[in-house]
């Protein structure tokens, strides 16, 4: 790929990954949609898109997965995410719901990481103690209710959930072939999980479904979903670890700054205090980890 594709193609998937973020807390904040059929729209778009993709293009779309129970397992795996998501964002603003997803996603990674006999050095444990004291200051002021005008604990705990389920989907979706086919099937096998969420919240509240909130679900799924994972797996793979994690630390901020400038959220020094903790610790725990690959790396060369 040429170097200012890569450039161009990286971006746009940093964008995409904002632009989720911004359009779920959008549509669900002016009530013109409930999480539910936000999820399945989301859901329903990201496939038909990616489908229309795979077809028009004549990619060869035979069954990723050897079984269905793995194929259901990706798909509900994804579901857990959308969904969880989506009802996260109903209550948690941009940024703080960004930064939680970010740091569940990475305790994910770090956990697999262990389980596969990774150990960390010293300046990596004073990263992780950062990013989750971080994380604990920012859901504090929630669990003692110390403000009205702070989201519950729940919410928070939801979006840990939503982050828990990426960090599980993103490594179920390792090694397993083309990803724009893989994503394909996936939203696919998601798409019965989100149907039942939204015939069972039937019997708790009538769907919501204004012009406003649809068009803002499928701009989230064929859009920045299929679209933004497309093009971001299209440039992973010329990307370093080491810039690939650092742009990822790109999306939380941008999140955090879309959210002031487009819907109008508060900025405060506390926020400035725990966003700090949380990306820092991260960036700390990541760098650290690629540099001591890439010693091993050049001594074994």
């Amino acid at each position: 790929m040429a170097p200012y594709r890569l450039v161009i193609f990286t971006a746009l998937s940093m964008l995409a990954f904002t632009g989720n973020a911004l359009i779920c807390r959008a549509a669900l904040l002016g009530g013109s949609i409930d999480a539910a059929s936000f999820t399945l729209l989301r859901l329903l778009s990201g496939a038909v898109m990616l489908w229309l993709i795979i077809l028009l293009r004549n990619i060869p779309h035979r069954a990723v997965s050897p079984s269905m129970t793995e194929r259901l397992t990706s798909g509900f795996v994804l579901f857990a995410y959308a969904a969880a998501f989506s009802y996260a964002y109903a209550r948690v603003s941009a940024g703080a719901g960004a930064l939680i997803l970010f740091a569940a996603v990475q305790t994910v990674m770090i956990g697999y990481g262990f389980f596969r006999g990774e150990r960390f050095n010293g300046l990596q444990w004073l990263g992780l103690m950062l990013a989750y004291a971080g994380l604990l200051a920012l859901m504090l002021p929630s669990a003692l209710g110390a403000s009205a005008d702070s989201p519950s604990l729940f919410a928070y705990l939801i979006m840990l959930v939503s982050g828990a389920a990426w960090g599980v989907y993103s490594l179920l979706g390792r090694r397993a072939g083309d990803p724009r086919v893989v994503s394909a099937h996936n939203f696919l096998y998601a798409l019965p999980f989100a149907a039942l969420l939204s015939v069972l919240m039937l019997a708790v509240e009538p769907p919501q479904l204004g012009a406003e909130g649809v068009m803002y679900a499928v701009l989230s799924g064929a859009g920045a979903s299929a679209l933004g994972y497309i093009v971001w797996y299209s440039a992973l793979p010329e990307l370093k670890a080491t810039t690939a994690a650092s742009v990822q630390l790109s999306v939380p901020l941008m999140t955090a700054f879309g959210g002031i400038l487009l819907l109008s959220e508060p900025f405060t020094l506390h926020f400035l205090m725990v966003s700090s903790a949380i990306i820092g610790g991260l960036a700390m725990v990541i760098f650290s980890k690629s540099q001591r690959v890439e010693k091993r790396r050049l001594g074994s060369s």
